[in-house]
């Protein structure tokens, strides 16, 4: 499956929901950004945007049964959807999404840079979003690219 078909199916399944769509949107576009910065491999950058796409893919689900997005069981219940929603895809990427899917926010044992800067991507959209300051997510970014980025678009003060 192509990153665009992915992309395709995630605004399918966001239902309308501009916020949803533009939040996806603008964390893969900071994720694709800074892998590529980063000079991730092709296999690594592949599985970064896959994730990025579908880091929240159990909120529409969530938001309905429970009428919040509660981080916890956005990935647990995220882990879960993605297998079946990507389940075109070789295992071992499948395996990997799901764990970034699974963890998207939880901040500690980061075990990679497909991790590391899924997370990033997902604190500068939400940090975009909710007019937070750098200095709330700054000693969480650890790569060169996502602490340019950040400074870039977040007041500082």
């Amino acid at each position: 499956m192509t990153i665009a078909e992915m992309m395709e199916k995630m605004i399918v399944l966001c239902d309308g929901s501009l916020h949803d769509i533009n939040h996806m949107i603008g964390v893969w576009t900071y994720a694709r950004t800074i892998g590529q910065l980063e000079k991730l491999d092709q296999e690594t950058q592949y599985i970064l945007e896959a994730a990025a796409i579908t880091h929240d893919i159990a909120c529409p689900f969530i938001r309905d049964e429970f009428g919040h997005t509660d981080h916890k069981r956005q990935e647990t219940e995220g882990a879960v959807m993605v297998r079946d929603f990507l389940a075109s895809l070789p295992e071992d990427q499948l395996e990997r999404i799901a764990y970034l899917v699974g963890h998207h926010h939880t901040l500690n044992n980061i075990d990679g840079a497909d991790y590391q800067i899924l997370v990033e991507a997902d604190l500068i959209m939400n940090a975009c979003e909710k007019g937070w300051k750098l200095d709330r997510i700054f000693p969480i970014l650890r790569t060169d690219a996502g602490k340019r980025i950040a400074s870039a678009v977040l007041p500082a003060d």
